[in-house]
């Protein structure tokens, strides 16, 4: 059973990447395809890494989805990338990128699955801007009225998290947003789920790493089924009722279910990216 999120201290830190990226993805709904399936395993930069994500309490998900760390700057919400370096393995050069957050080793190959490893979204040195935006397609009907695709996601827009609630489960649990991180285009870039509620602020009191990697009570993960590669959403489908999914993130193509207020650590396998 995965390992629930490191021992709680009264310690509140953040670190910025100093990598950028250029905002992408993020639609709820929706298959991508078992994309892990039709990868070839070879390239670099590939292998075992111990991750904190979301937990898979439903379905047949085998592991959680990767938080995405999260920090605000001047009202803008941003996803923190780690600092790349290069680092001698296997008798050659290889770039990584990596750095220490919350008492955790924060690592770029996190998220290097479901095809996102064969795009530039996840290249360890790529210069992409940090910026989470609007998805241009999102699951819900407060985005669509706002009609911001592209533009950054603000934590004033969030501003009536306490209460929000839409058809779907209970109000008052959080307010989300569709959204995607680190591309132009966002068919290429990491589709994003961000959540922001006061029980996101209650564990970050709780937990070093949830106090490093949350700010004003705004949680991020790569939404990416870790089954076959959906895009799955947190309160955005009424039908996720019938599987007692109302209340959590749930992928539509095979009724798996994800607890967003429950972190925990994990392990997988990072797929390799292409060679350059």
């Amino acid at each position: 059973m995965a390992e629930k999120y490191p021992e709680a201290t009264g310690r509140r830190r953040f670190v910025k990447g100093v990598v950028g990226g250029a905002a992408l993805t993020g639609t709820a709904g929706g298959g991508a395809g078992a994309v892990d399936l039709l990868t070839p395993r070879r390239g670099v930069g590939g292998g075992a890494v111990t991750y904190y994500g979301v937990e898979n309490v439903a379905g047949p998900a085998p592991r959680p989805m990767p938080q995405i760390p999260v920090t605000v700057e001047d009202g803008v919400l941003e996803g923190v990338w780690p600092e790349p370096e290069r680092v001698e393995r296997d008798n050659e050069t290889v770039v990584v990128a990596r750095t220490g957050l919350g008492g955790v080793t924060y690592d770029s190959r996190w998220f290097q699955y479901c095809g996102l490893q064969a795009t530039g979204a996840v290249q360890p040195d790529a210069d992409r801007d940090l910026t989470l935006r609007h998805a241009p397609n999102p699951a819900y009907e407060w985005q669509r009225e706002l009609d911001a695709a592209g533009e950054p996601l603000r934590v004033e827009q969030f501003a009536d998290y306490a209460e929000w609630g839409n058809d779907v489960g209970q109000a008052g649990l959080g307010k989300p947003a569709s959204a995607y991180w680190r591309a132009d285009d966002p068919e290429a870039a990491v589709p994003v789920q961000v959540i922001r509620s006061e029980r996101v602020e209650a564990l970050a009191g709780e937990s070093e790493w949830l106090g490093a990697s949350t700010e004003a009570g705004v949680l991020a993960y790569a939404n990416k089924c870790t089954h076959f590669c959906c895009v799955p959403g947190y309160k955005h489908m009424a039908g996720s009722a019938q599987f007692d999914a109302e209340d959590l993130a749930f992928c539509p193509c095979h009724q798996s279910a994800y607890d967003p207020f429950s972190v925990v650590r994990a392990s997988y396998t990072a797929l390799p990216r292409p060679e350059e």
